[in-house]
Parts: structure tokens; sequence; C-alpha cells
């Protein structure tokens, strides 16, 4: 009699356990995970402003009669140019593809840098000064520089896109008039024609997303752009008559700049629609 109720006694707190359990669970009921949070889209537009710094140079063969106005030609090619800071403002929209090709990015841009890239324009003649031929230059600046193109990137990390870029480019020059170098005194000859410069450039950059402003972006881009072959013809400043020298310039510029970009859209991820 005693074992049964004993085992009766068990039975009855092992029950009540169980029910105490249950009722735990119930009362304390498991939350689900907090979904993922999309990252966001690299698609849109944005603007950009920076600083950097320019070095063109200039490859140059003189052709022609070399005697107007007492100058005499140089055998070789040369090469001169000049350097300086410049600022740069611009604007873009990219586009980011989907699917498997999700961490490529598509777009195009415009930029515009202001320079101060001072230098020298050296052509390969030297002019009789005091009965002596002397070396001629002339100062130039580089002014201004524009840029219009597409770039290819790789989102490498969230937050981090390379890319490399190619377009078309104007920069533009003023140029003084020549003087013989080894006394800094006139000669009365220029060669005009050389102020604006069409060409193409390539390039290429990373874009890293600053974490403490949602939207700004670091960027750091190297450019290379030719302007080709121009000739340009020497004229006597004084009658503005061509003297019959001919200067053959291909002038290439290499620019190096960092600027902040600020993206419209970052932060927004795209979201499906049914």
């Amino acid at each position: 009699m005693k074992t049964h109720f004993g085992w009766a006694v068990a039975s009855t707190l092992l029950m009540a356990s169980m029910g105490a359990a249950q009722a735990a669970d119930m009362s304390m009921p498991m939350k689900a995970p907090p979904p993922a949070v999309p990252a966001p889209t690299w698609t849109g537009c944005y603007l950009d402003a920076g600083i950097g710094y320019s070095v063109w140079n200039n490859d140059q063969t003189l052709t022609g009669p070399f005697g107007g106005g007492g100058t005499l030609a140089t055998a070789a090619t040369t090469r001169a140019g000049g350097n300086g800071w410049l600022g740069r403002i611009g604007g873009g929209c990219d586009w980011q593809l989907s699917g498997e090709l999700s961490r490529w990015v598509i777009g195009g841009f415009a930029d515009y840098d202001l320079v101060s890239a001072r230098g020298s324009f050296t052509p390969n003649e030297v002019f009789n000064v005091g009965g002596g031929f002397q070396p001629v230059s002339a100062n130039v600046k580089q002014n201004g520089t524009g840029y219009v193109g597409a770039r290819v990137g790789y989102i490498a990390l969230p937050g981090l896109l390379t890319y490399v870029n190619a377009g078309w480019t104007g920069t533009r020059f003023s140029q003084g008039g020549e003087f013989a170098t080894a006394f800094g005194a006139p000669i009365g000859f220029n060669y005009p024609g050389w102020t604006n410069n069409n060409g193409w450039f390539v390039g290429g950059g990373t874009e890293y997303a600053l974490p403490w402003f949602n939207g700004l972006f670091l960027r750091s881009e190297y450019r290379y752009a030719s302007y080709g072959n121009r000739n340009l013809a020497e004229v006597n400043t004084t009658t503005g008559v061509l003297t019959g020298n001919v200067q053959s310039v291909k002038t290439i510029d290499q620019t190096a700049t960092t600027s902040l970009v600020w993206k419209f859209n970052w932060g927004s991820p795209v979201v499906a629609k049914y």
C-alpha cells in the first residue's frame, strides 16, 4: 500500500513540474532575429570638390626656314613644361548593376579644374643677341581643364569603390612673348594658337565612405591626359608677319587629386516592389 502511494506522489510531482515548465515557455515566447540591413546602393548622383596637383610637359620639334628674325634651329627635340596646384569641382551619376554583377558600378561625370600650373615654352631655336646666339623661351601658365567621361567601378569592400575612367578633355594655356633666356630681353616673336587644346584622358582611383557623415566619401584619383600634336606658326609680334618657323608640340598633362564626394541617396537601399 505504501509503495503504491509513493508512486502516486512521484507521478503527481513529475506532472506538476512539466506543467510549470510548459507554462514558463508559454509566458516567455522566443523573438525572431531582426532582418539583415540591406547595403546602400551606389545608384544615384553626386557632387564633388577637391584639390590636387598638375604636371604638364611638351615635346617640341621645329621645322621651317629657321631664319626669320635672326633665329637658327637647334637639332634635337626638346621637352619643357610646368607644374602647380589645382582645384576641382564636378558631378556625375552612377548605376549599380544587379544579380551576379551587383558588385559592378558604371557611371558618367563631368569635372572642371581651376589650374595655376606655371612653366615655359622653349622653341628649338636660338636668337642673335649682340652678335651671339642665345636660347629663347616664353612663360606659360595652364589656367583650366575640363573633363567629360565615363567610369567602371568594382565594390571591393562595403563602402569602398575602386574604379577606372576615360573620356574627352580640353585644357587652356596663356603664353607670353619669346625672350632671350640669358638676358630676359623680349625678342619680338611668339607662337600663338596654343591657347586651347583638346584630347583624351584615362585614370583611376578609389572612393571610401567616411563613417562620421552619411553620404560623404573621400576620393583619391590619378589622370593622364594627352592633347596630341599641334603645329604652331611663329609670328612677328609687331607686324604679325609669319617667320616661316613651325613648332610641332605634343602636350601631356598628369594630375593627382583628393576630393570630397557627396552622394545624394547614400543610405537609401533599393526596395523591391511587387
